[in-house]
Parts: structure tokens; C-alpha cells; sequence
């Protein structure tokens, strides 16, 4: 810990000291990277001297960032925190310690923090962004510094620190990159917390509509969480009346442009506003304020724009009367907004802009937010330094060329089998695997099972390569398909067979295994019953003369006596003819029986008559 004091104080680079002060403090087993058991050695150390500092700036009055600063020889020396920090980031960026201890120590130092020395962190954390947002540390330390900038959001207030949050969010725009999916609201949730409050009794003596107020007011229920309007048409009925009524009033009431250009919608004075007072006595002023016109307008708007937005299932479509009232209603607002002075042609397609790329937006998130970043083409200089020129092709461009010029050569590379390969069944099925990891936070609508192109493929190849896989499509649809190993082990214990359903399967198996044994004895059974001409013998006809040998046999021994050899062996010859006939003529009756559907019951009285 001391020895950390002594590097905090030190005056050069941290390149010079910062390596040899860790290997004298820990002494590692590796001379230039720590191992797990050192790195958290280290980290407890330097977090318990960061709080240590922060303590003793509170104690000494002075600002955190600034503790420990002082002017020796004409040089400003950092403060002691700050320092602190540098030698942390250097350790962290040569990967001699563990990437993410930056980020933890600076989670720590916001917390242990008041909001005004919060400003001073966040200006440490703002001037370090490009090496916090190198590969080897973004890594790291991503979760952990969108966990410290949403804290501080939380902590500041919107009202009177609309300037601080307006830079945390700068920060993470450029912090993270474009298709972050943790910063998209890929899910679409809208913040039902904001809640309007305004008054639901009329005041004594009040000379406004108190009914148009309480309806002009009751929109924003609606514009804070459009979902709820689509599924029930009672809500929708509500909202389009209370709608007609406020556009009604507006269409009546028309700004004169004095009125318009009374307010300079330039000044940043005039735009800033966090949320509308809703207090009865001061609708009256706000109708004649264009911004505040504008507002509720490009509120309609947007909540347009989400019910006709794309990539919704089928049930959370609007109908199509619902399209005419929307379609009906959204020129009216787009009138009423391009009327609305000053420059309100100018505001509609700024309006009409946004919303545009907002679709946009909503498309990209559907199709699970692909990368935006493209690596750069290099572009190839001919050998005096000027542009190569660009060949020309046969047939257009290169590739058709070559296919062309191959097929010349070899009339085989079209017909190569090689060309159409099928594709290997755990890799085919893998995107559907990720669509149900719950982990994962994909959407029902942009599941690959919505593909039915891609599902009919699948269940071909899963005929060819995965039988077991494919047998579960009856019972569990085309999830049940997907590979057991595919999944993760909570959605793998839904789709695995159960003891008692193996036990019936198999018994299943034994039952078609006999019935097969079955059929293939009634096949070579017409060999043996096919006289000298080749015609098949009756088998009620093979059924009487056995019939009656028996009853002569049993005949001769009721008459005879206690048989003799020759006898005996006769009488077991003819037994067994007669078993044989008597199997052949009740597999016969059975198997009428059932092509002719009839019961067990039936074919009995039939032998029996």
C-alpha cells in the first residue's frame, strides 16, 4: 500500500515506474502478466487505497479530482486520484493486469461520490474514451461502465441536471457501437412510469371547458403506452373520439402568425421544457403556445407510425377499418401541422424525416440487428501511382467470366456434385437453438419457426441425418426438432423423452417387428396352398377334409382300442396337418376380417356358422 502512495506521488510517465512498483508489491509468478489470484490481490489493494483517498479529500474540504494537486517548478502536479487512475489504465491497457480494473475502481470512485464531484469523474471518464474503448479493454469493462452511467442517471435529476444527462448518453452513443442490442430496446417496452397527473374534479369558479380539459389531457394514457390501444377496441373507440374532440378545438382555433412568431422557437430558452404544467386554469394560454400545439401533434404522429409499424404478428395488426380511422386521422394532424406557424411546411418534413428513419430503425431491430460496420476496401494503385483501370469482362462481370470459362473447359463443373452440398444438421438448426434461449431476449415474431421455408428445409434434412430428432416433430411442432444439444439444459429437459415414453415406443417397435413376422408368413403361405394348374386352394375347403380326419382318427381310436405304432405315426402326421390347416385357415378369416373391417366378434360367428 505504501508503495502505491510513492508511485502516486512520482513525477513521470507511469510507464517508467508502474510495472516494477506491482511486481515489487504482489510479486507475481509471471514477471508481466498476473494471474487470477494476483489480479484480485491487486484489485482489493487498490480499492481499498481509492477509498482511502476519497475520505481523506471529504475530510480536507477539496474537491475529489483535485485532492493532492499542487504547482512545483512551474508544473501543475495531478491530483492524487487522478493518478491514481493513469497508472491503473496503463496497467490495464499493456494487459499487465486484468482488463477490467479500470472500470471497477471508476464504478467505485462515482459511487463514494457526491453528484458535483460526479461532473469532474465523468470529465476523467469523457477525456480517457479512446483507450477505455480499445478492444482489449471494451471487452471487459462494457457491462461495467453501462452499469455506472445508468446509475448516475438515476441519481441526477432530469429537470435541473438536463445537461449532465444529455452528456453520460453522448458518452455511451459513442462508448458502444451501433448495434449494441443492449442500448436498441429491442423488445420495444415504452416507460409506463410517466404518468400525467392532472385534475380530475372541476375548481370552484372556474369559467374554462373543464370537460375538454379532462379530455385533452387523458390522451397522454395513451401516448405513454400505445400497445395497449391495438388489442382492445374500446380503448381505440375512447381515443379516437377524445382525438376528434382536441382536433376539432384546434382546427377552430386557428394561430395567426403574429401569434406564431410572438415566440422565438430558436431561443434555447423556448425549447427547453421537460413536461407541460396541467394545471385547468392555464389551458387556455397553452393553446396559443405553438410548441405546445406541436407537441401533442407529433405525439399523434408517432403513436400513427407504431401501430402501422412493421414486423407485428398478424393479431397485432390493425384492421382495416382501423387503417382508414388512423389514415384519416394522421392528414388531419399533418394539416394542422403544416398550418401551424412559423415555418410549419419546414416542420412537417423534419417530422416526416424522422419518422422515416424511425422505421428504418424498427426494421433493422427485426431482422436481429445486424453490424452496421463494414471493413474498409483497400484500394489497389497501379505501379506509376495513378488508378488501375478497370478490366473488362466477357460477360459482364467477373464471376459469370469464369463460370462461363470454366464450363468451356470442362462441360463436368456444372454438374460437379461438389457445387450442391447439404448442409450439416447441427449447423442448419443452430439459429432456431439461439431463437429459444430465453438468454438470448429474441422476439416470438423474428423467430426462424416463422420461416416456413426454412422449417420445411429443416424437417428434410432432419428426415435424412436425425430420425430420433425428427420423430419429435408430432409431439413438440418444429422445436422438437432442433438438436438436444443445441440447446441449453433448462429448454433441453422440456424436449428429452420420458423412461415411460421409451417404454411405450418400444413396446410399439415389438408390435410392428410381429406384425411384420405375420405378413411375411401369410406372403409364403400361398406357395404351399397352390395346386399342380397354379390355382390358389379355398380355405374353408383345406378346413373339412382336415375336419374330418380328425374326427375318423378319433373314430378309429374310440373303436380300436390303444393304437399301434403304424397308427400312432399316422395319427401324428395327420394332427399336425390338421394345426397347420387350422392356422392357415384363421390367419385367412383374420385378415379378411380386417381388410373387410370387421370385428373379432364377427369373424367368430362366422367360423362358428
Amino acid at each position: 500500500m505504501d508503495l502505491f502512495r510513492k508511485a502516486i506521488l512520482h513525477p513521470g510517465p507511469p510507464q517508467d515506474f508502474a510495472l516494477q512498483t506491482v511486481q515489487q508489491v504482489i510479486k507475481p509468478q509471471k514477471q508481466v502478466k498476473l494471474v487470477q489470484d494476483e489480479n484480485q490481490l491487486l484489485e482489493n489493494m487498490l480499492r481499498t487505497l481509492l477509498q482511502e483517498l476519497v475520505s481523506a479529500a471529504v475530510q480536507s474540504g477539496e474537491e475529489i479530482m483535485q485532492y493532492g494537486q499542487s504547482i512545483a517548478d512551474g508544473e501543475t502536479r495531478h491530483g492524487q486520484i487522478p493518478r491514481l487512475l493513469d497508472i491503473v489504465l496503463y496497467l490495464c491497457e499493456k494487459e499487465h493486469v486484468e482488463g477490467g480494473m479500470i472500470f471497477q475502481l471508476l464504478e467505485d470512485l462515482t459511487e463514494m461520490s457526491t453528484m458535483r464531484n460526479c461532473k469532474d469523474i465523468f470529465g476523467y471518464i469523457e477525456s480517457k474514451q479512446d483507450i477505455l474503448g480499445k478492444p482489449e479493454l471494451f471487452a471487459r469493462g462494457k457491462l461495467v461502465m453501462l452499469r455506472t452511467c445508468n446509475q448516475l442517471l438515476r441519481r441526477l435529476s432530469k429537470a435541473n441536471d438536463v445537461v449532465f444527462c444529455g452528456r453520460i448518453i453522448m458518452f455511451l452513443a459513442h462508448f458502444f457501437p451501433l448495434s449494441e442490442r443492449s442500448a436498441v430496446n429491442i423488445k420495444g417496452v415504452f416507460n409506463t412510469s410517466n404518468e400525467t397527473k392532472y385534475e380530475k374534479e372541476a375548481p370552484d369558479c372556474s369559467s374554462i371547458d373543464f370537460n375538454f380539459y379532462k379530455t385533452f389531457w387523458s390522451l397522454q394514457e395513451f401516448f405513454s403506452n400505445p400497445a395497449s390501444i391495438a388489442p382492445a377496441l374500446t380503448k381505440w373507440h375512447k381515443f379516437t373520439s377524445s382525438l376528434t374532440v382536441v382536433l376539432n378545438t384546434f382546427e377552430a382555433q386557428p394561430l395567426s402568425d403574429e401569434e406564431g412568431n410572438a415566440i422565438n422557437l430558436e431561443d434555447e430558452s423556448s425549447n427547453f421544457s421537460i413536461k407541460y404544467l396541467t394545471s385547468s386554469n392555464l389551458i387556455g394560454l397553452e393553446l396559443k403556445d405553438p410548441s405546445f400545439r406541436r407537441h401533442v401533434l407529433v405525439q399523434c404522429l408517432i403513436l400513427f407510425d407504431y401501430l402501422k409499424a412493421p414486423g407485428k404478428n398478424e393479431k397485432d395488426l390493425p384492421s382495416d377499418t382501423m387503417k382508414e380511422e388512423i389514415k384519416t386521422c394522421e392528414e388531419r394532424v399533418k394539416k394542422l401541422l403544416e398550418t401551424t406557424p412559423p415555418r410549419g411546411k419546414e416542420f412537417l418534413h423534419s417530422i416526416e424525416h424522422i419518422l422515416e428513419r424511425e422505421r428504418n430503425w424498427v426494421w433493422w431491430k427485426r431482422d436481429g440487428c445486424p453490424p452496421f460496420e463494414k471493413q474498409p476496401i483497400e484500394k489497389k494503385l497501379g505501379q506509376d501511382g495513378g488508378r488501375k483501370r478497370r478490366p473488362r469482362w466477357r460477360l459482364g462481370n467477373k464471376e459469370l467470366s469464369q463460370l462461363w470459362k470454366w464450363a468451356d473447359q470442362n462441360p463436368n463443373a456444372l454438374t460437379d456434385p461438389q457445387r450442391v452440398r447439404t448442409p450439416v444438421i447441427m449447423d442448419y438448426w443452430k439459429p432456431l437453438a439461439e431463437d429459444m434461449d430465453e438468454s438470448a431476449g429474441i422476439e416470438e415474431e423474428y423467430h426462424h419457426k416463422n420461416n416456413r421455408v426454412y422449417c420445411w428445409k429443416g424437417l428434410r434434412f432432419s428426415a435424412r441425418q436425425d430420425l430420433e430428432g425428427f420423430s419429435r416433430f408430432t409431439e413438440h411442432g418444429i422445436e422438437g426438432v432442433v438438436p438436444l444439444e443445441l440447446l441449453p439444459a433448462d429448454v433441453r429437459s422440456k424436449y428429452q423423452a420420458k423412461p415411460g415414453d421409451r417404454s411405450k415406443r418400444a413396446k410399439k417397435e415389438e408390435t410392428k417387428g410381429s406384425v411384420q413376422q405375420v405378413e411375411e408368413s401369410q406372403i409364403a403361405t400361398p406357395a404351399s396352398e397352390t395346386d399342380a394348374d397354379g390355382s390358389r386352394i379355398d380355405p374353408e375347403a383345406s378346413a373339412a377334409p382336415t375336419d374330418t380326419d380328425a374326427m375318423v382318427a378319433s373314430g378309429s381310436l374310440s373303436q380300436g382300442g390303444t393304437p399301434t405304432p403304424d397308427e400312432h405315426q399316422k395319427q401324428s402326421s395327420d394332427t399336425d396337418a390338421g394345426l397347420e390347416a387350422g392356422q392357415i385357415e384363421a390367419d385367412t378369416e383374420a385378415e379378411a376380417g380386417m381388410v373387410d373391417g370387421e370385428t373379432d366378434a364377427e369373424v367368430d360367428l362366422d367360423v362358428v356358422a
